[in-house]
């Protein structure tokens, strides 16, 4: 019991306090709600894309199709697993545990907030790149045991373009790294001195540095620190082998790539992975450039009425949206068939506003402020995700490849250069 409240009583992560049973219990939460996150992505980008395209999207299970995620999943559990004849079972059996397994391993260091971390590593940000980078030998597993030439070829092409990306995603973010070392505040460090800095790749300490310097980096030393964020973001959308990067299971080309021979739920796996990894990459880069869990303005709009104003913004999110719902159900036809339908969102939306008037008690409000603010800039990197595979067309694999080692690369490293010397002088 006294490891149970020691967490809650310091301003330390679980695993920085000793708090054993909280890191048990961040552990399954985090993994509760990336799960719950795939589920809701994998509705919405169906969705946003059918809107873009004027169509309704998923619209016949459950309210505008709310229960679809979940019909397609009970598919999947009971869909026939086939393993070909001639593959290395073992290997094949392996490869999306080890997929999904270094996905998840990520989150460990993943501050959404300042106590809200399974634990802090003095060397999170390598721990984080680290990881994520051995998702590649999970996807050439998968393309060699399945004894096909089409997941093969998928296979090798994923782990050279990840290869490829990793190089410049490492560059944009020691840019960023180096930035933790200056003592100056504002964009271009002529504030007055913070603290003694000595740089960090801790990935609270990268957060608490943006606090300190008065300035989230994406926006220091202009355009710098924007160059390095937009190598980042690019670099990222091609590590997660999404549109227009999304070479490894071009359809049209490869038949699904790397994991052709998957059905079923090892299938699914391959997807819980992919969107897990893709909310691990945005959380990375709004850590490193867009404040981690640094409300807008901390330091312009300071003081209890702004904090008071700025906290019930989780609340009024959920308002909002139990609003749009309830609105949706009162508009919906007078019809025998739409009964349950209405039924149901009308009872989703009450349950958003419930969550809305939880998150308007005082305990609660204080305690979730930090995670609502992370969870927004990371869900305004997924829209982004579904707005490219919307708009831009699939890159030859040739372009790709040009793309990363040809422009990059050289940019990442001139940008590192350039910030190192703007920061020394």
């Amino acid at each position: 019991m006294a490891d149970f409240s020691n967490y809650l009583n310091s301003n330390l992560t679980p695993g920085q306090a000793g708090a054993h049973l909280w890191v048990v219990i961040y552990i399954l939460i985090i993994f509760a709600a990336v799960s719950l996150a795939v589920i809701a992505m994998n509705w919405l980008e169906r969705k946003i894309l059918a809107h873009m395209q004027v169509r309704l999207g998923p619209m016949r299970v459950g309210p505008h199709g709310l229960l679809q995620p979940i019909a397609d999943a009970l598919k999947l559990l009971i869909k026939e697993d086939i393993i070909p004849e001639n593959a290395d079972k073992l290997v094949f059996w392996m490869a999306p545990l080890v997929v999904v397994i270094t996905a998840f391993t990520t989150y460990i260091v993943i501050p959404f907030g300042p106590t809200h971390a399974v634990t802090d590593m003095n060397i999170g940000i390598l721990f984080m790149l680290g990881v994520a980078s051995l998702g590649t030998l999970g996807i050439i597993m998968a393309g060699w045991a399945s004894n096909s030439h089409y997941p093969l070829l998928g296979s090798l092409r994923s782990s050279a373009q990840m290869v490829s990306y990793e190089v410049a995603m490492g560059m944009a973010a020691v840019s960023a790294i180096l930035m933790t070392s200056l003592r100056g505040t504002g964009v271009y460090g002529i504030g007055s001195p913070t603290a003694d800095a000595i740089g960090t790749l801790s990935m609270i300490e990268i957060v608490r540095a943006q606090m300190n310097q008065h300035v989230w980096f994406v926006f220091k030393f202009f355009p710098l620190g924007l160059a390095a964020f937009g190598i980042f973001a690019i670099a990222m959308v091609a590590e997660t082998n999404r549109a227009p990067f999304d070479l490894p299971e071009a359809e049209s080309e490869l038949t699904a790539g790397f994991h052709t021979e998957y059905s079923g739920f090892r299938w699914s796996l391959f997807f819980l992975a992919e969107y897990a990894a893709m909310i691990a990459v945005s959380s990375i880069a709004v850590t490193l450039w867009l404040g981690g869990w640094l409300r807008p303005f901390p330091h312009w709009l300071s003081g209890d009425a702004w904090d008071t104003a700025f906290s019930i913004f989780p609340a009024f999110t959920f308002f909002v949206l139990a609003g749009m719902a309830l609105r949706t159900t009162v508009r919906m036809p007078k019809h025998p068939y739409f009964k349950i339908q209405k039924a149901g969102l009308g009872v989703f939306g009450l349950l958003l506003g419930g969550i809305g008037l939880v998150l308007l008690v005082p305990p609660v409000r204080d305690r979730v402020q930090d995670i609502y603010w992370f969870a927004i800039k990371v869900a305004a990197f997924m829209y982004l995700y579904i707005w490219y595979r919307g708009t831009f067309p699939r890159y030859r694999f040739d372009q790709l490849m040009r793309l990363g080692w040809k422009f990059m690369i050289p940019t990442g490293i001139g940008v590192l250069i350039a910030t190192a010397l703007v920061g020394v002088l």
